[in-house]
């Protein structure tokens, strides 16, 4: 049943391999064209023949809207696209079926309307980090090639969530479920770093989780050396990353940079995941930056007051200003966070007792009740004044989308354009205040001079 004599669905279809006229006609034989039902009246035939095969399993919503799209081609190489899976710092991500080998993949593809000279050399600079890095917590390449002019990079693919996903969706986390989650990522991070490589984007959302409790770091677009080579990459000198998880340090000289970068933007990562929120909600990408420079963020445990006064210890050092007084390495992340990591061996790159090689003494282990009274977190975040709470939510959303300082290819503000001047924190927070206070002011001012104006009037045209 040739219903529509070739539309341009079918055509597509056809051509893709991904249906075979079989198929399409025994999707018509299922289709109502008698127009019965109110709101088929709004689709077209071709989107009720979509619908009907997607609704018989023969292709998802997403090949469907390509097909109806007219577009034709679902391959790169050998692999074939099957979903889309999201976008990242440089490209577009996409489930695909590799044919060869029969097994499920994700291909990071560097769009046509990104794929200038620049985004292309680094994004090819990205395939090459990746490639260097062999780790479980990381998530693992594949291979990497060019389809006519798309360049692509295939990784394992991680069935489940991020983390940022995981949140938003089920609250925030337990103790001991985050600590599982983010030791595991700084044993990736510990790994890159021992290769050299700066990861520069750690957020909730490049921590992937499998559902059996595996995370693994993802996407290194963002990655740079450390030392040697840093004054041949292209981003050396400039603040990359996202506003919501960037250190002070990386803030003040991006020309140096340093694992602690690493260290202080996975304490917020870990802050988000055991309180729904990001450290400093609200605000511009230059408030969050001052914040990030001059404030502490609101004590955890009044957003989750099940938080011990140990971990948030542990929270703080990891989110110390100072990256003198911030623990010191991914390795010793994990050691500090062993207390409240219930399996151990998940956690790859411990050796037996759960210490991790280089990573000093672990911390102390928690117990007792939780202690309400918050003045112990002051000896983490020392002499500086608290961020005010963020606008009422859900605790299981984050308070604010993060904002990317920079992506591959886009130019990145000049610390002069990305921060505020030694005041600039004190302006923003007076400025309500001149609001409230001078607007009265002028506007006794203005009556004022009003008056005077009209006296003075009235005295000249007197007798």
């Amino acid at each position: 049943m040739d219903t529509l004599g070739g539309s341009v669905f079918e055509r597509a279809a056809l051509v893709s391999r991904l249906l075979t006229r079989e198929q399409l006609n025994a999707a018509w034989a299922q289709v109502d064209l008698s127009d019965q039902d109110p709101s088929a009246e709004l689709l077209s035939l071709e989107s009720r023949l979509a619908n009907k095969l997607v609704e018989m399993g023969w292709i998802n919503r997403w090949q469907a809207q390509q097909l109806l799209a007219g577009r034709s081609k679902f391959n790169l190489g050998p692999y074939w696209i099957v979903d889309s899976i999201g976008r990242g710092g440089m490209g577009q991500v996409f489930k695909a079926r590799d044919e060869l080998l029969d097994r499920i993949v994700a291909v990071k593809v560097l769009p046509r309307s990104k794929s200038t000279p620049e985004a292309v050399a680094n994004f090819k600079r990205e395939i090459e980090a990746q490639s260097r890095l062999c780790h479980p917590n990381l998530v693992r390449a594949i291979d990497s090639g060019e389809d006519g002019k798309v360049i692509y990079l295939v990784t394992e693919y991680v069935p489940g969530a991020d983390l940022r996903k995981l949140v938003r969706s089920k609250g925030p986390m337990t103790m001991e479920r985050a600590a599982s989650i983010i030791a595991q990522a700084a044993c990736g991070l510990q790994h890159a770093h021992e290769q050299g490589l700066v990861h520069r984007d750690v957020k909730p959302g490049n921590i992937l989780v499998t559902p059996d409790g595996v995370a693994k770091l993802s996407d290194l677009g963002l990655a740079g050396p450390l030392g040697g080579d840093v004054e041949n990459d292209p981003r050396f000198g400039r603040i990359v990353g996202t506003a919501d998880f960037l250190s002070p340090d990386h803030i003040e000289a991006p020309w140096q940079p340093t694992p602690a970068w690493d260290i202080y933007s996975l304490g917020c990562t870990l802050y988000y995941a055991v309180t729904g929120k990001v450290p400093f909600p609200g605000g511009s990408t230059r408030d969050k930056a001052n914040a990030h420079l001059r404030l502490r963020p609101l004590d955890p445990r009044r957003l989750n007051p099940n938080l011990t006064a140990a971990f948030v210890e542990v929270l703080a050092d990891m989110m110390a200003k100072d990256p003198e007084q911030r623990i010191p390495s991914a390795a010793a992340v994990v050691a500090r966070l062993r207390p409240w990591v219930g399996a151990p061996e998940r956690v790859s790159g411990m050796v037996p007792g759960g210490r991790v090689p280089g990573s000093g003494p672990a911390g102390p282990r928690p117990g007792g009740p939780v202690d309400d009274e918050m003045d112990d977190t002051e000896s983490g975040f020392p002499d500086l004044p608290e961020a005010a709470p963020g606008p009422k939510e859900n605790t299981s959303q984050a308070s604010q989308v993060t904002h990317p300082v920079a992506s591959a290819g886009d130019a990145t503000a000049s610390r002069l354009d990305a921060v505020a001047d030694e005041t600039g924190d004190e302006v923003s927070m007076l400025r309500p205040l001149a609001v409230f206070v001078g607007f009265p002011l002028a506007l006794v001012g203005a009556i004022l001079a009003i008056g005077g104006l009209v006296g003075w009037l009235l005295e000249r045209g007197g007798p």
